[in-house]
């Protein structure tokens, strides 16, 4: 939950998160369907909180979460709930944005969200104090990086490598983000996409939606285990993305 990236192309969406997660934490499920509110969600589970980090609705809808706000904090636990259950709760929802707006965060711990909700894309932060909803232009792509484990310096580069991507990429496809999921940086352990500091803290896995207006394919590598997994969320409601 820690470095996002947004690529629309043509009549798709691509959704892809690298999760930098401490040695000690339990490894995730491989997704699975749920439902909520007589809908179907997919989404990794996470055994620990209960809750993931990325998830798509049925509808077409896609909430991805980053630990942190605008910038690194101090945790100051017990919190009344995971970020991830926030997650959860947001893409339930038949408007994740306005469940965002209308949440109380009070007690949860900062996060940022990045929400697609019917064609429109969105940044939500909240930073334990406050929140704020961000429209963003869903025509061009994002990147995002966990303000907790990166410094403005190291996001900076981030973004400068993405750019750097995207114009030798002009019509990427699943593997080829994948790609620079893992590849993407300078030969800094430390920042790069994929990153692993000293063994202890490393991205663990990588997800990948691909949306379109009528499924969404769900790509999970587990890095941890080597082991891939492919699932398809038929839409019931198609949403067509424009590019």
């Amino acid at each position: 939950m820690c470095t996002v990236t947004y690529i629309p192309l043509g009549n798709h969406a691509f959704f892809t998160s690298s999760r930098d997660e401490y040695i000690s934490r339990v490894t995730a499920a491989v997704p699975e369907f749920f439902e909520t509110g007589g809908a179907r969600i997919l989404f990794p589970k996470d055994p620990l909180g209960g809750g993931s980090w990325i998830a798509v609705h049925e509808s077409g809808n896609v909430a991805v979460l980053l630990n942190g706000a605008i910038k690194a904090h101090q945790p100051i636990p017990p919190y009344l709930k995971s970020r991830g259950l926030i997650l959860i709760e947001l893409i339930s929802g038949s408007s994740p944005a306005d469940t965002f707006e209308e949440t109380d965060f009070n007690g949860i711990e900062p996060f940022t969200v990045i929400l697609f909700d019917n064609e429109n894309l969105y940044s939500g932060k909240w930073d334990g104090k406050m929140k704020w909803l961000e429209s963003l232009n869903s025509k061009k792509p994002h990147i995002w990086s966990s303000v907790t484990l990166y410094s403005p310096e190291a996001i900076q580069k981030r973004e400068a490598w993405f750019r750097q991507w995207l114009n030798k990429n002009a019509h990427p496809g699943t593997l080829d983000i994948l790609h620079f999921h893992q590849k993407g940086g300078d030969g800094d352990p430390f920042n790069d996409i994929l990153m692993n500091r000293d063994g202890g803290l490393f991205t663990n896995s990588i997800s990948s939606i691909r949306l379109s207006s009528d499924s969404a394919v769900f790509r999970y590598l587990d890095l941890r285990n080597g082991e891939t997994s492919e699932t398809v969320l038929p839409l019931t409601k198609g949403i067509p993305v424009k590019a």
